[in-house]
């Protein structure tokens, strides 16, 4: 007779028992599902649970609620799978709504208090573990969990007092046991975050703000906290995502939006600049990034990186006195940043100054000894050293790393002219001039062959005997096939000047 208690339908509508049939029918259909679907639904619920199936066996417990709201067990066996799937503020009102049901539901009651003393409301938590107690006083949890409920209080506290005094380093000391009882209090979260901000460990703030975002409901305030950390940082992408979540909440944040105007300006320029380099248009990259440093001139972070990637750019474009300059700078701004010593490694080996650039690549490898690059890079930079100590084609002709052919062309034909043999009268004259001809030959013979040039820069002579199969006794070849001095006498022949 429930349903038409619950429908309101007099009693004397089933003085005949065919008509309480056929109005228990469709009063199933307008109430509900029938008792028997309510119990498929709660053996469905128990068996996807038991297998790992939690939103299929949610589905199944929201259906049971729904046919029969006046059951405490559904909702404590919903409340179980909210808290499977981590949803502990989902779980609550189910565990009240059971406790309302059952007051001596002692099961739910523990554990709203476990809930409540992990979100760090300890008063209404030690409410529960004493009434559990009350009932069952050997229940040994629940005592367990009162007493961490005034540890907790205790520890709450001292924290405060800690920080009130600025003592921030034994603050955090006592918030880390703190947080392990109450891991979702965000007031706890959102302290130690302050203390390590104010000690100079923004990383670690960030990793205790991150979930009180989802802690509180409407949490702007630690969204555009966890995007000025990012942003601090150099994690403009990060900072930028924060913003953005913040103005999700409320797009007329005055303080979020102001945030996310610099964020997105200085984001596209940066992202402008690296697509730039990988464009090769270097140039215009260097211009991207002095417009980054006006941009934003407050953190020291975006400088340095603007430095340090101008440093790159100007070693790209062969510019050597301005590389140098540029990552020196760089340098002193961060001296343990490895990619601007392996860059000025490079603006050194273009300016031919092979002693500095295994320096700075030694120094490199010292910040980060993982790179190949810097290791590949000293060795070539110890290699150059070495045949620099022998012959230097490049200084040879006096022209930079940089120099085209046509450049190489240049500087040979001036200095063939001017070292030819025939221009000198004595013997002591002829041998010396022969021996700068003979390297000058040597020097345009290497840098206007594609491949021997490749493998000079890369820290080999090409011409070094010891390096050519089959060569031997230190002999030095002739890069024309003949040597025109071996005969003696007068020298007189045609430059090859292709």
């Amino acid at each position: 007779m429930e349903p038409y208690r619950r429908a309101g339908v007099s009693g004397l509508l089933c003085s005949l028992p065919l008509l309480c049939v056929l109005l228990d029918m469709q009063l199933d259909g307008v109430f509900g599902a029938t008792r028997a679907e309510i119990e498929q639904h709660l053996e469905m619920g128990r068996k996807l649970l038991a297998a790992g199936q939690l939103a299929e066996a949610l589905s199944h417990y929201h259906s049971a609620v729904e046919g029969d709201s006046e059951n405490y067990l559904t909702y404590y066996k919903r409340a179980a799978v909210f808290l499977a799937l981590g949803k502990s503020k989902s779980a609550l009102p189910d565990l009240t709504r059971a406790i309302e049901l059952k007051p001596d539901f002692l099961a739910a009651r523990l554990q709203r208090g476990n809930i409540l003393l992990k979100q760090g409301n300890t008063e209404e938590a030690r409410a529960d573990f004493e009434s559990v107690l009350t009932r069952s006083p050997e229940q040994e949890e629940a005592r367990q969990q009162l007493m961490k409920a005034s540890e907790l209080e205790g520890l709450q506290e001292e924290a405060y007092a800690a920080h009130h005094q600025g003592d921030y380093s034994a603050a955090v000391a006592v918030l880390e046991r703190a947080i392990e009882i109450s891991p979702w209090d965000p007031d706890l979260r959102e302290l130690r975050a302050e203390c390590y901000v104010r000690t100079g460990e923004p990383q670690k703030a960030i990793q205790d703000l991150t979930p009180t975002t989802k802690l509180r409901n409407d949490n702007r305030a630690a969204f555009l906290k966890l995007s000025l950390l990012h942003y601090s940082l150099g994690q403009h992408h990060e900072s930028l995502n924060h913003v953005r979540e913040c103005l999700k909440l409320d797009q007329d944040d005055k303080d979020c939006f102001n945030h996310y105007k610099q964020v997105k300006k200085l984001s596209k320029q940066l992202d402008s600049a690296e697509e730039l380099i990988l464009e090769e248009r270097y140039q215009d990259a260097i211009d991207k990034y002095e417009s980054v440093m006006k941009t934003e001139s407050d953190v020291t972070f975006y400088t340095n990186l603007a430095k340090e990637r101008i440093c790159f750019c100007f070693v790209k474009l062969n510019l050597v006195s301005e590389a140098i300059d540029v990552c020196s700078e760089a340098h002193q701004r961060d001296p343990r940043n490895a990619k601007i010593l392996r860059d000025r490694a490079e603006a050194y080996i273009l300016n031919q100054d092979y002693e500095k650039a295994v320096e700075d690549y030694q120094e490199a490898r010292e910040f980060d000894g993982d790179s190949n690059d810097i290791k590949e890079g000293l060795e070539r930079a110890q290699k150059l050293l070495k045949v620099s100590q022998k012959r230097d084609y490049y200084k040879i002709l006096g022209v930079s790393r940089s120099a085209n052919k046509q450049e190489i062309i240049k500087a040979y034909r001036k200095l063939a002219q001017q070292w030819h043999p025939d221009n000198f009268q004595s013997e002591a004259e002829k041998k010396e001039a022969e021996k700068k001809f003979i390297d000058i030959a040597s020097a345009k013979e290497v840098l206007t062959d594609p491949e021997m040039r490749q493998k000079f820069d890369s820290g080999e002579d090409p011409l070094d005997p010891e390096n050519q199969q089959g060569g031997g006794g230190g002999q030095r070849q002739w890069p024309f096939h003949f040597n025109p001095f071996d005969s003696g006498g007068s020298f007189h022949f045609k430059f090859e000047y292709n």
